[in-house]
């Protein structure tokens, strides 16, 4: 029988189940806080990353894993595996695919690395169903394929909790700060394609917590999925108000909150709310 190997980054999210399974692998990602290097998960907690970004002089980035980081893993799975297959960050939110595909083109054993297009639990939920579908003798062109499919299904929405940071990081104009800022704008950030996308802009929290459980209810009528995830930067008390609303709404879905982890946190913010789901899912 061949023998998978299976790899993921840091900002998976990662259950009881996965963090107990023998054969799942994890290579971090990098934050770098005032000229200090942490390694994603492994000596920087979001809990810490968070009371840091207060005291920061300069803005905060964030890094992919290097090829030879990869190339690494890699060369040591190759040891005890036949093939492996490693999903992944959106490559449009970071070069972490990139780097894995440079490293597969070095290594002897086979590696597919697939693009998750979303982060955290969402990502982790893909793993799942790829070990699923190998598991029940499916094979990785096969496995992919029905990935993709499950991965092109899914609708992320969220209320970012710092414009601050989003605007630091680069990823908004000074222009959109400020008008956020001033008239407590609150715009609804959808990842669509991998890529993080303007949904809608909507005055006041409350009115986009509105909006978003709209579009939840909506997809929901229509294609009845069996599972939601509640993304949250720091506070889980958040999370946790709309786990009771949608869990007295639809007791039939099952719903997990996670948190988003200290790379996402960088450039999200403490106060940072989610919510994905895969159509396909069913």
């Amino acid at each position: 029988m061949v023998k998978t190997a299976w790899v993921t980054d840091s900002t998976a999210y990662l259950d009881h189940e996965l963090r107990n399974h023998p054969d799942l692998y994890t290579i971090p990602l990098t934050v770098l806080l005032d000229g200090e290097e942490y390694f994603d998960g492994i000596d920087l907690t979001p809990k810490e990353l968070f009371a840091r970004l207060k005291e920061l002089k300069t803005p905060p980035k964030t890094s992919q894993p290097s090829v030879g980081s990869f190339q690494s893993l890699y060369e040591q799975l190759s040891k005890e595996y036949d093939q492996i297959v490693t999903i992944l960050i959106s490559g449009k939110l970071s070069g972490t695919v990139s780097s894995s595909k440079q490293a597969a083109s070095l290594v002897e054993i086979p590696v597919t690395t697939f693009d998750s297009h979303i982060l955290t639990f969402p990502m982790s939920s893909l793993i799942k169903k790829g070990m699923e579908l190998v598991n029940d003798g499916h094979h990785i062109e096969s496995m992919i394929k029905q990935l993709e499919q499950i991965r092109d299904t899914c609708e992320t929405y969220v209320l970012v909790g710092s414009l601050e940071q989003l605007h630091r990081g680069g990823r908004m104009s000074g222009l959109q700060f400020f008008l956020g800022s001033m008239l407590n704008v609150k715009p609804i950030v959808s990842i669509e394609d991998g890529a993080l996308s303007v949904k809608e802009k909507v005055r006041g929290e409350k009115k986009a917590k509105e909006k978003i459980l709209d579009y939840f209810r909506i997809s929901y009528e229509q294609k009845q999925f069996k599972e939601v995830y509640l993304l949250y930067g720091l506070h889980e008390e958040q999370a946790k108000a709309w786990h009771l609303e949608l869990q007295e709404q639809y007791p039939e879905v099952k719903i997990i909150s996670c948190p988003l982890g200290a790379v996402i946190g960088v450039h999200a913010g403490e106060n940072t709310l989610g919510i994905s789901w895969f159509n396909g899912l069913k």
